[in-house]
C-alpha cells in the first residue's frame, strides 16, 4: 500500500497538464502603461505645455480554451481641464505557441465632450517571470470607427499580467 501511494504521488507530481498559466479556466488580470490618446484601460501619466493628462485602469479576462480568454476591461482618463473620460474594452487574446500573444478587441469613449471607439489589434511577446506573471511588451493599432470623432492611433505597450 506504501509503494502504490508513494508511485501514485510521484505520478500525479509531473503531471502539469491539468494546470498553468495559459490553461481553460485560469484568470488573467493585465495592468498596461499605454497613453492617454485612445480613453485608455491603461495607466499613463502625461504633460505637455502645463497640461497634465493621466490615466488608470486594468483589464480582466477568462480562458474559455487553452491559450485562449475572453477580456473586458474598464478605466478612466482625466486632465487639469476636468476633461474625463470613462473608457471600457472587449475583446479575445491568444496566445500562439504559449509565448506570442494576439489580440483584437472593441474599445469605446464615453464622456460628456467627446463620444469615440476603435477596433485594435496588437500583438507581442509573453516573457513569464514566473508561472503566475508574465511582462509582455506589444505593438498596438488603434483603428477608429468614426474618423469625425477620433482618429486612428499606433501605441507601443508595456503590460503586466497575473494569472491565477
Amino acid at each position: 500500500m506504501a509503494v502504490a501511494s508513494i508511485f501514485t504521488f510521484g505520478v500525479f507530481a509531473q503531471d502539469n497538464d491539468d494546470h498553468g498559466p495559459l490553461l481553460e479556466g485560469q484568470w488573467l488580470i493585465e495592468i498596461n502603461t499605454g497613453s492617454w490618446a485612445t480613453g485608455s484601460t491603461a495607466f499613463s501619466l502625461t504633460s505637455v505645455d502645463g497640461n497634465t493628462m493621466w490615466s488608470i485602469g486594468a483589464e480582466a479576462g477568462y480562458f474559455v480554451a487553452n491559450n485562449f480568454a475572453i477580456k473586458a476591461g474598464l478605466g478612466y482618463s482625466d486632465d487639469d481641464f476636468g476633461d474625463g473620460l470613462f473608457a471600457y474594452k472587449i475583446g479575445v487574446k491568444y496566445y500562439l505557441g504559449d509565448t506570442f500573444p494576439l489580440g483584437v478587441d472593441f474599445t469605446g469613449v464615453s464622456s460628456d465632450f467627446f463620444d469615440g471607439s476603435w477596433v485594435g489589434v496588437q500583438g507581442g511577446y509573453a516573457w513569464f517571470v514566473t508561472e503566475h506573471l508574465s511582462i509582455e511588451p506589444t505593438l498596438r493599432y488603434n483603428i477608429t470607427l468614426d474618423e469625425d470623432e477620433a482618429e486612428s492611433i499606433f501605441q507601443g505597450l508595456i503590460g503586466f499580467a497575473f494569472h491565477f
